[in-house]
């Protein structure tokens, strides 16, 4: 079987997600040629094309100002959020496919603008919404499609997060600041796993007593065809930073651990007696343990790719078939983005 060839790609904004999901994904797939950086801080382009042996670079915010344009096929975007509307609108007009990062825009009349041009121009427009495709996600799908949890009582997605970690400049310009940010993940995850349409029944906030516009805290209920509660709780001065989905069924409960990518699955534990709750412990125990080697030195390998790389192969299947991925098209991403703005407003009304 031949291999088709490789379609061009450059990454425009070089920050930490575009330097250790992006470019490492992209240099992985069989799907894209890196080819080329674009970024306007002094110097950063070039450094990076140097080191990873790229033939083009570009300093500067605006596309029209690169010279090499008409040698990619696509681009991804990981500027910040509040440039991803200008660059995708400005790629699709020079006719480039384009993967942008979440949150997809900052406002739902951006989305819609960036949704109808990439129609215009029959061109591809995707979104990373990553984590659905991590190795731990696909577990808990597993399990969801053969049974295995029996009816579905309950989904809960929990964030706690640590203020002193890594987190980009610029989140406190965002609507409720990292929440913003952050929150598209959980809404994707949500929106995947829900039963027909997630239906918003209540909201609140605590502020953040400092005064940041990143809340202390946010709590969202959903419910879906089914009528079970799906949860969104988020907790952002944590002195800890985990992001967890549980799904409870009748059968058993699925653990869905983000940050580490592990998937535990707990057996119903009936009448809770000593030996059902060893044995509770003990597959808890033996699945984070039996995932954890695996998981902890690709971490430590910068190979944990929480989902990116089929990201990057779905991305390039889309171009090469023209049809629509619903797990990261356009459509989809719009969905994402009307649920944020949803939520927010919600909670904007009711912080305390």
């Amino acid at each position: 079987m031949i291999r088709a060839v490789p379609l061009r790609v450059a990454i425009v904004g070089l920050g930490w997600v575009a330097l250790h999901r992006h470019l490492p994904s992209l240099m992985r797939s069989h799907g894209f040629q890196l080819v080329g950086v674009i970024d306007l801080h002094e110097g950063l382009a070039a450094r990076t094309a140097k080191k990873y042996g790229l033939p083009f670079h570009a300093q500067t915010e605006n596309l029209c100002d690169v010279p090499w344009l008409d040698q990619v096929d696509a681009l991804t975007i990981a500027a910040p959020p509040a440039a991803h509307a200008p660059l995708v609108l400005a790629a699709l007009a020079k006719g480039k496919h384009v993967l942008t990062e979440k949150p997809f825009a900052t406002s739902v009349s951006d989305g819609e603008a960036m949704v109808a041009a990439a129609q215009n121009a029959n061109k591809t427009l995707c979104v990373v919404h990553n984590f659905q495709f991590s190795r731990a996600a696909k577990k808990l799908q597993n399990d969801l499609q053969k049974n295995r949890l029996g009816a579905v009582k309950r989904i809960t997605a929990t964030q706690l997060g640590n203020p002193k970690r890594r987190l980009p400049s610029w989140y406190e310009t965002l609507p409720l600041g990292l929440f913003y940010d952050e929150s598209p993940h959980f809404f994707y995850l949500l929106h995947g796993l829900a039963a027909g349409a997630l239906k918003l029944r209540h909201a609140y906030g605590v502020h953040d007593p400092s005064g940041m516009n990143t809340p202390s805290s946010i709590n969202l209920l959903y419910s879906d065809d089914r009528n079970i509660p799906l949860t969104v709780s988020c907790q952002f001065d944590s002195a800890l930073s985990e992001w967890h989905v549980m799904v409870t069924g009748e059968k058993a409960t699925g653990l869905l651990d983000i940050f580490r990518d592990i998937y535990i699955r707990l057996p119903n534990d009936g009448r809770h007696n000593a030996l059902q709750i060893l044995r509770t412990s003990v597959c808890a125990f033996a699945a984070h343990f039996w995932q954890h080697i695996p998981n902890g030195l690709a971490l430590l390998r910068g190979r944990l790719d929480y989902g990116n790389d089929e990201i990057m192969r779905r991305f390039a299947a889309a171009i090469r078939t023209g049809k629509p991925d619903d797990k990261i098209d356009a459509a989809h991403a719009l969905a994402v983005l009307k649920l944020q703005h949803e939520a927010t407003t919600a909670l904007q009304s009711n912080m305390f």
